[in-house]
C-alpha cells in the first residue's frame, strides 16, 4: 500500500521536504512499522523511537494500524487565530499562535473580569543563554490544528483538576505562543489566567504551562553565531 508521512521541524530539515511517499508499505503495517520502514529506507532522519505518531490531529499509539492512503504525520518531541475574547470563550480557554510580537498586558486585560479577585500572569522570555551557549535568536514552528487540539484537551484538564463544579475556583484562561523569529529577551509564551481567588489561578497557570511544554507540538531551534540546534532533538 501507499502511506504519505508529513514530517515537521528537525524531521522536515534532516529530509529536506516536509512529506515523503512510502511506496510498497505491507498491508496491516502499524505506526510502529511506518517509522521502522522510514529508518531503513530514509536513514537520514535519524532513529524515531522518540517520535510521535499523528493520525487527522490526535495522536495514535504505535501499535496503530494504517490504511491506504492514509496520511501519518510524524512529530518530535516537542521543545512547549485570531482574537477569541468573549467570556464563554476563555472559560473554555483561548490558544492562540502569533506570528507577531505578544503583548502580556493585553493578555491579562483579556482574561481579567469583575468576579476575578485573582489574575496570574506568567511571561517566558527568549533567554540569551542556554546549554552553555550564547544564543542569538530563536525560531518557533507549530502544527496548528494539532496544536489547538491538544491545547483544548490541556484546558479541559485544568478545569476538571482546580475547578470542577465550584464556581469559587472558576477559571478564565488565555494562552498565547509565538511562531516564527523571535528575538532574545521577546515573550515567547504568555499564559494569563483569572479565578475568584488566588490558589486556583495559580494552580491553572502553572498547570498549563507545563502541560503545554510536555504535550502541545511547538518545537524550538535555538540559533547561535555558528549554528542552530532544535531543543529536545534526540540523537
Amino acid at each position: 500500500m501507499r502511506l504519505s508521512v508529513r514530517l515537521f521541524a528537525s524531521l522536515r530539515e534532516r529530509a529536506g521536504r516536509e512529506q515523503l511517499v512510502l511506496e510498497g508499505v505491507p498491508a496491516g503495517t502499524d505506526v510502529a512499522g511506518a517509522k521502522r520502514l522510514l529508518e531503513a529506507r530514509h536513514p537520514e532522519l535519524g532513529p524515531l523511537q522518540s517520535v510521535r505518531g499523528v493520525i487527522g490531529t490526535s495522536y495514535v499509539p504505535d501499535a496503530t494500524p494504517l490504511a491506504e492512503g492514509e496520511e501519518l504525520a510524524l512529530l518530535p518531541p516537542v521543545s512547549g487565530g485570531s482574537p477569541a475574547g468573549d467570556d464563554a470563550a476563555l472559560a473554555r480557554g483561548v490558544f492562540e499562535l502569533w506570528a507577531d510580537a505578544l503583548d502580556a498586558g493585553a493578555a491579562q486585560r483579556r482574561v481579567e473580569h469583575p468576579s476575578c479577585g485573582a489574575v496570574v500572569l506568567f511571561v517566558g522570555n527568549a533567554r540569551e543563554r542556554n546549554r552553555a551557549r550564547d544564543v542569538v535568536g530563536l525560531d518557533y514552528e507549530a502544527f496548528p490544528a494539532m496544536a489547538e487540539s491538544e491545547m483544548a484537551c490541556i484546558f479541559e484538564e485544568c478545569r476538571a483538576r482546580i475547578a470542577g463544579d465550584d464556581e469559587r475556583h472558576a477559571l478564565r484562561m488565555l494562552v498565547l505562543h509565538r511562531t516564527g523569529a523571535v528575538a532574545v529577551g521577546e515573550p515567547a509564551v504568555v499564559v494569563a489566567v483569572a479565578s475568584p481567588h488566588r490558589d486556583a489561578a495559580f494552580q491553572a497557570a502553572r498547570f498549563l504551562i507545563d502541560e503545554l511544554k510536555a504535550r502541545v507540538p511547538l518545537w524550538k531551534k535555538e540559533h547561535y553565531a555558528d549554528g542552530h540546534h532544535w531543543i529536545d532533538e534526540r540523537p
